[in-house]
């Protein structure tokens, strides 16, 4: 991906490349070659937002898969932010129990 992409280029590389709807209630991340610096774009009612952020000496853990879009909850989004290895956390499985009277 091209970093220096503005709004229109990332809407349709969102379109194009991606198959996904810019307008859709979800937030697109990008990130540089040396992963030191993360693009987010996502569509507010009437207009989109790009925010950029920019480390001073760490990098981010992007999420390991073998396919060019993936799917973060808006938990993982946060720690990607914060740096944190998001394939590397571990969650208890979810139970679910039948009650009894």
């Amino acid at each position: 991906m091209d970093f220096r992409l503005g709004i229109n280029g990332l809407v349709g590389l969102v379109e194009q490349s991606m198959q996904h709807d810019p307008f859709a209630r979800a937030v697109y991340a990008f990130h540089n070659r040396r992963r030191n610096r993360i693009k987010l774009l996502l569509w507010d009612r009437n207009g989109f937002w790009l925010l950029l952020k920019r480390l001073e000496e760490d990098r981010f853990v992007w999420p390991r898969h073998e396919h060019a879009v993936i799917e973060l909850t808006t938990e993982q989004l946060h720690w990607l932010l914060d740096g944190i290895d998001v394939d590397a956390v571990k969650r208890h499985p979810p139970r679910k129990y039948q009650h009894t009277a």
